[in-house]
């Protein structure tokens, strides 16, 4: 079963400078080691429809296409499928149960701040897991996006 988590965090940045924490890849690959290290994603287009693979040091992980984008305010995924050695894999009965989760990143401007929120599709078995760590991932985003 899918769980929605909402994180949010208030950021003493601009908008490009929080979006560039998140989505840049040296900057990504730090926060995103918080769930695994070594992670990092690749991206043919960074618009509506286009594929993202968010890979980890093995080449596996998952695929998601990007159903929104309006850069420096949000972007959401809906993860699809899973990624072994590069490769996109047939849907399978497991997948099946997180096929179609989202995740969405939004930034909303504030006075003298913005804030990021997030919010997550989660599978009961990763609940504490995200939980746990998403936090600590935000605390990275604003550290990145403060520099």
């Amino acid at each position: 079963m899918l769980n929605r988590l909402i994180f949010s965090i208030d950021i003493p940045a601009e908008k490009p400078s929080v979006w560039k924490a998140l989505w840049e890849d040296e900057y990504y690959r730090k926060w995103s080691a918080v769930f695994l290290e070594g992670s990092y994603m690749l991206a043919e287009n960074w618009e509506e429809g286009g594929v993202v693979h968010f890979l980890g040091p093995d080449q596996s992980g998952i695929y998601s296409k990007i159903e929104q984008f309006i850069p420096y305010s949000i972007i959401s995924f809906k993860h699809i499928g899973k990624v072994t050695d590069a490769k996109p894999q047939p849907i399978d009965e497991e997948t099946k149960t997180w096929s179609g989760a989202n995740e969405t990143y939004k930034l909303i401007e504030g006075k003298n701040t913005v804030k990021l929120e997030v919010e997550i599709d989660v599978m009961d078995e990763h609940l504490e897991f995200m939980q746990d760590k998403f936090p600590k991932a935000l605390e990275l985003i604003k550290e990145n996006s403060c520099l």
